[in-house]
C-alpha cells in the first residue's frame, strides 16, 4: 500500500489539544473521491484535508466531513496552510506571501505571515457574502432547545454564506447558549428546507476579556454534532454583525470552543460598509501535534 504524508493541526489556538482539529493529507492527488471520504470518516475529525498537487504558493485542496465533501471551509485552511508550511512544500516570499488554495468551487486568497517571534498567522479571506432568507424566530428557536425570547431581537435569523450557507442566530445571553441543545430530527428537516449547510448561534460577549463575540456551532450529526472553532462561520458571524450594526468595529476577536474544552480565538476583518460588506477574512494560528504516514490501498 501506498504511504502518503499525514499531519493533525490544531486550527485557531496557540497551544496543542486546543481549538479544531484537522488532518491533511498530503500528495492526495491519485485518491478518488470515494477513497477520500472514506479516509476522512477514518480520520474522524470535522474536516479531514486532501492536498491534490501544486507548490510553491498554489495548491489543489478538497475539504470533507465524515459524511461529505464540503466547498470551503475555514479551520481546514488554516490548518492546511500550517501544514504545508511545517513540510517545507509552502515556499515563503517573505514577511507575507501570498497563497491561494484552488478549492472545489475556485480558488480563494490567503495570506501566510511569518512574524519575527512566535507563531506564523495564516489569514484567510473568504468569499463576498450573501446575506439570504431570513427565518422566523419563534419557529427556529425550539430546534435549539430555546424560546424566541432566548434570541435577540435586534437581528434576524438568517441563511449567510461567505462560501458555505451558514445559519446565523443571534442569542440573547450566555445563559440561553449554554442551554442549547439540538433537536435532531427536527435540526435536520430544517436543514434540509432550507438548505444551509451548518448553524451557529452566538452572544455579544466574549468567554473572555479578548473576545468580542462567543459562539456554539452545530453542524451535521450523526457525523459531526459541535465544532469547537469554526472559520467560515465566524467569517459569516463577523459580515452578518457588521452588516446588522451590531458590531460597529471592522476588526474583532470571536471566541469560541471554550465550553468544549479546546478554547480558541479568531481574528475577524471586515471590508466595506454595512450597506455593502465587500469582503470578511478570519486569521489565527495553528499547531501541528502529529506528523506521520497513512497507507492507503
Amino acid at each position: 500500500m501506498p504511504s502518503l504524508p499525514l499531519l493533525l493541526v490544531d486550527a485557531f489556538t496557540e497551544q496543542p489539544f486546543a481549538g479544531n482539529a484537522c488532518a491533511v493529507v498530503l500528495d492526495a492527488g491519485g485518491l478518488s473521491r470515494d477513497l477520500m471520504q472514506a479516509i476522512a470518516r477514518e480520520m474522524n475529525q470535522s474536516e479531514t484535508a486532501f492536498v491534490l498537487g501544486g507548490g510553491g504558493t498554489r495548491f489543489d485542496v478538497r475539504y470533507y466531513t465524515p459524511g461529505e465533501e464540503i466547498p470551503l471551509a475555514g479551520h481546514p485552511t488554516i490548518a492546511t496552510t500550517a501544514a504545508l508550511a511545517d513540510a517545507r512544500r509552502l515556499v515563503p516570499t517573505g514577511t507575507r506571501t501570498e497563497v491561494t488554495f484552488v478549492l472545489r468551487d475556485g480558488p480563494i486568497s490567503i495570506g501566510y505571515e511569518k512574524p519575527v517571534t512566535g507563531l506564523p498567522r495564516v489569514v484567510m479571506t473568504q468569499r463576498r457574502p450573501e446575506f439570504l432568507q431570513t427565518l422566523d424566530r419563534a419557529a427556529i428557536a425550539p430546534v435549539f432547545g430555546l424560546k424566541a425570547a432566548d434570541l435577540r431581537t435586534d437581528g434576524p435569523v438568517q441563511v449567510v454564506s461567505t462560501g458555505t450557507r451558514q445559519l446565523m442566530i443571534p442569542v440573547a445571553t450566555r445563559d440561553a447558549l449554554r442551554r442549547s441543545r439540538l433537536d435532531v430530527p427536527a435540526y435536520e428537516a430544517l436543514r434540509a428546507r432550507e438548505k444551509f449547510f451548518s448553524v451557529h448561534l452566538f452572544v455579544l460577549e466574549g468567554a473572555t476579556p479578548r473576545g468580542r463575540t462567543f459562539a456554539r456551532h452545530f453542524g451535521v450529526p450523526p457525523d459531526q454534532t459541535e465544532d469547537p472553532v469554526t472559520g467560515s462561520a465566524t467569517g459569516g458571524m463577523g459580515a452578518y454583525l457588521f452588516h446588522h450594526r451590531l458590531v460597529r468595529e471592522h476588526d474583532f476577536v470571536a471566541e469560541q470552543g471554550h465550553w468544549m474544552g479546546r478554547p480558541g480565538a479568531v481574528d475577524v476583518h471586515v471590508e466595506g460598509t454595512p450597506e455593502e460588506v465587500r469582503s470578511v477574512s478570519v486569521a489565527g494560528t495553528a499547531v501541528v501535534v502529529a506528523r506521520g504516514t497513512l497507507e492507503v490501498p
